[in-house]
């Protein structure tokens, strides 16, 4: 990992004043259902370290928002509560505004792209200030599928999705990307999204494909868009003051193999989503591809007001552009 060591050091110096942990079981949080790509790689992880521990860590994984919703999982790793989470980069992002920056609308042109950028150097460096910034310690990217669109009425342009309640994750630059479209975003957590769409508490959802196949989100949509309008990735996060109490060892350990398998869900999403997004577009309901031009001036408005909270914005265009 090439900013492994720069990742190190910074954790150190933040948690040089913070307190030994003592903890043969780490226990680590996820928002993800227990069939979810992500899920499973927690799995894969807590199976690999306590193989190349010899037994003396293991990990408990605790999915489906056990620990809480991501905010309240994030306060517990800032104070040592809890020690591990795989997280959306958006939560994180209502903290560190830089990494805002890879929700740009189409920065990357499809799902390996993505990939391209979170594996790149300038995205491994937007980690580099989380312990200091958020009291975490971020070992690597993952991520989801591309945002996709499943709507309760009929949609043949953006204009029909003016005033309507739509889902998303709570976080502010899809906040600001919907708000610019005309629509009514409505942050939900995950396991209230089905039932909110089957009863009309909610006429659309911003999704990815994985979840809109698995938890068979389209039963209840009319109109399915495959816009594929911005990438989702997640960081394999560890308490800053749980790293403080761990041998040089262990965090050479426990950082390789989060690293590891946090990137193994990039190529998991790279081979499933077409197979996805092919079964979804098989179940009848209408099925629409659009390009940037379906969101009209939504997207310009973005950028106009992301140009001046993030600084990376332009440094990911320029790392978007290096590996199309």
């Amino acid at each position: 990992m090439k900013h492994f060591t720069k990742i190190l050091a910074s954790a150190t110096l933040v948690a040089a004043s913070a307190f030994a942990v003592q903890a043969d079981e780490f226990r680590l949080g996820l928002i993800t259902p227990p069939p979810h790509i992500w899920t499973k790689a927690a799995e894969a992880f807590g199976a690999e370290l306590s193989e190349k521990s010899g037994g003396a860590h293991s990990v408990g994984v605790f999915p489906s928002r056990q620990l809480g919703n991501e905010a309240e999982m994030l306060q517990q790793l800032q104070t040592g509560a809890l020690d591990m989470a795989f997280m959306t980069v958006a939560e994180v992002s209502n903290r560190a505004t830089d990494l805002g920056s890879f929700y740009a609308p189409y920065l990357a042109n499809d799902i390996a792209h993505a990939g391209r950028i979170l594996r790149s150097d300038t995205a491994a460096a937007l980690l580099e200030p989380l312990p200091a910034q958020v009291g975490v310690v971020g070992l690597g990217y993952g991520m989801a599928g591309l945002r996709q669109i499943v709507s309760r009425g009929d949609v043949s342009s953006s204009a029909d999705l003016a005033g309507k309640k739509l889902r998303i994750t709570p976080f502010t630059p899809i906040l600001d990307f919907y708000n610019a479209l005309g629509a009514a975003p409505t942050p939900m957590p995950l396991p209230a999204v089905y039932d909110a769409l089957a009863n009309g508490q909610v006429d659309a959802i911003d999704m990815d494909a994985e979840l809109i196949w698995v938890l068979k989100y389209y039963e209840h949509a009319d109109t399915i868009i495959q816009s594929d309008h911005m990438m989702f990735p997640m960081v394999g996060l560890v308490s800053a003051k749980v790293w403080a109490g761990l041998s040089d060892d262990d965090r050479a350990m426990i950082g390789e193999l989060m690293a590891k398998h946090v990137d193994s869900t990039i190529d998991s999403y790279i081979e499933k989503e077409a197979g996805w997004l092919e079964q979804i577009e098989g179940t009848g309901k209408t099925y629409t591809k659009v390009d940037a031009s379906f969101f009209g001036d939504a997207i310009d408005q973005w950028n106009t007001i992301w140009s001046d909270k993030a600084a990376s914005l332009e440094k990911l265009r320029a790392v978007a552009a290096e590996t199309e």
